[in-house]
């Protein structure tokens, strides 16, 4: 414990290339915590002093962290075409209530190669009417990839928004067979 009272964990993080950019991925003893896009050192370093005012605890660079080399082979098997599932312990801790149900059923309830309407997403959670919420919630979404808020789209056939980027969003929709690969 701090000096405050609360207590601190450890937090490790390492940054890897990817077929959609650079992405950094953070971990603490509970699992993975956050993975973010375009991990450019500007965007990794905000995103680091955000894990350390949330979690508390200065964050540490260490790509060979079990959790992390893990995660590392796990998302180049993704990228090669070689898993359609994650199978990696999760931290939900920078995400509660509704947001978190949402998520929780994305990540179990939607396949590889597979998309759910915002609406449905929220009518599995019990919310029907609250695809707004669900849109809110893949926006708040601190696992994306990982936890598949790019397999979310709109009901009438189209592509809806991506916190990586719609460009990233058609990247990985064509990975998983779900729409034809861009032609450039």
């Amino acid at each position: 414990m701090d000096s405050d009272g609360q207590g601190e964990q450890r937090v490790v993080w390492a940054v890897v290339g990817s077929d959609i950019g650079p992405l950094m991925l953070a971990a603490t003893g509970e699992g993975l915590v956050n993975v973010v896009f375009q991990a450019t050192d500007a965007v990794r370093d905000r995103a680091l002093e955000r894990l350390a005012a949330r979690l508390g605890g200065e964050p540490v660079e260490d790509p060979d962290s079990p959790l992390l080399a893990e995660a590392i082979r796990q998302l180049r098997a993704y990228f090669a075409g070689d898993l359609l599932d994650f199978d990696l312990p999760l931290d939900w801790s920078l995400i509660s209530g509704f947001n978190r149900q949402v998520l929780r059923e994305l990540a179990s309830g939607v396949p590889y190669g597979a998309v759910v309407g915002y609406g449905d997403l929220a009518a599995r959670v019990g919310q029907p009417g609250g695809a707004q919420a669900v849109g809110a919630a893949m926006g708040a979404n601190p696992l994306p990839l990982v936890v598949p808020c790019h397999r979310v789209v709109e009901s009438d056939g189209g592509i809806g928004g991506f916190g990586g980027g719609l460009e990233t969003k058609r990247k990985l929709l064509a990975l998983e067979g779900v729409l034809p690969e861009p032609l450039f």
